[in-house]
């Protein structure tokens, strides 16, 4: 499997670090995870375009993780997508997508009717709700769904196996019993990161409750390393960083206390076989 990391950033506006999103691939089949701000440009830059996705997997319902997937759409059936989109994640995804494509729908009869492309299968999507335990297979892909603890939202983590390696996807969670079980002795485990130590109040953007709030349903950067050194994973890759400009080699010494193996700061585009 190949994993790229498409968009490593999170609701922080980045030049250098787009919104979550990664893509597996094996040699038949693409898996896209998430569909955060840019997506679509990251897809060309990895490669790779919405027309040969085989499946969308989303996390949960957070503007940074869905933003880009009407553009992910229309911009698949600009690249000559001839299927529908097959979308799955959790609780309340149906009526999101529904409600995303009825705030479109004006657009796409407008761009069918005058466009006069072979073919509108694109433009549909097939949604199936999935939850703890929940296993789709893509091909040699199979993509177990592990519920992960983000506070108030319905949110999930994936395992992806193939090929006899392991991969463990962590959503946006804070430290979890339920992941780290999913990824014992995986080959590879993507975890998200608040690095609590570069925020400063300054009561215009942000108050010391602020800070302490969203953190509250995020993994510090003092706990990420304890996650992955728990579960026993071969290599720990860092992305959806918290803020996206913090000091990577400060962040690297802080979570090597904790975990003795392979740490790899993420960053958009880095591909990683496994």
């Amino acid at each position: 499997m190949k994993l790229t990391l498409l968009g490593t950033g999170c609701p922080v506006a980045s030049a250098k670090r787009f919104g979550p999103a990664q893509l597996i691939q094996d040699q038949e089949h693409t898996v896209l995870i998430d569909c955060g701000s840019g997506v679509t440009q990251r897809l060309l830059g990895a490669g790779c375009n919405g027309a040969q996705l085989d499946a969308i997997f989303i996390t949960h319902l957070h503007s940074d993780h869905i933003v880009d997937l009407f553009q992910l759409i229309i911009s698949s059936w600009h690249q000559g997508r001839d299927r529908p989109q097959r979308i799955f994640g959790p609780k309340g995804t149906q009526h999101h997508i529904e409600q995303l494509m009825a705030l479109w729908q004006q657009e796409v009869v407008h761009r069918t009717e005058y466009e006069q492309r072979p073919s509108t299968s694109a433009l549909s999507v097939e949604v199936e709700e999935i939850q703890q335990g929940s296993i789709i297979t893509i091909g040699s892909i199979d993509v177990t769904a592990v519920e992960v603890d983000h506070s108030f939202y319905h949110a999930l983590g994936f395992v992806i196996e193939s090929g006899g390696k392991k991969m463990v996807f962590s959503g946006d969670t804070r430290p979890c019993s339920a992941l780290e079980r999913a990824a014992l002795g995986a080959d590879l485990l993507l975890h998200e990161v608040f690095i609590h130590n570069a925020f400063k109040a300054d009561f215009i953007i942000r108050t010391e409750q602020t800070i302490a709030n969203v953190a509250a349903y995020h993994t510090l950067s003092s706990d990420v390393g304890k996650v992955a050194q728990r579960a026993g994973v071969g290599t720990l890759v860092l992305t959806h960083f918290v803020p996206p400009g913090c000091d990577l080699k400060q962040l690297h010494q802080e979570v090597s206390r904790d975990y003795s193996g392979s740490i790899v700061m993420g960053s958009d585009l880095l591909s990683i076989e496994v």
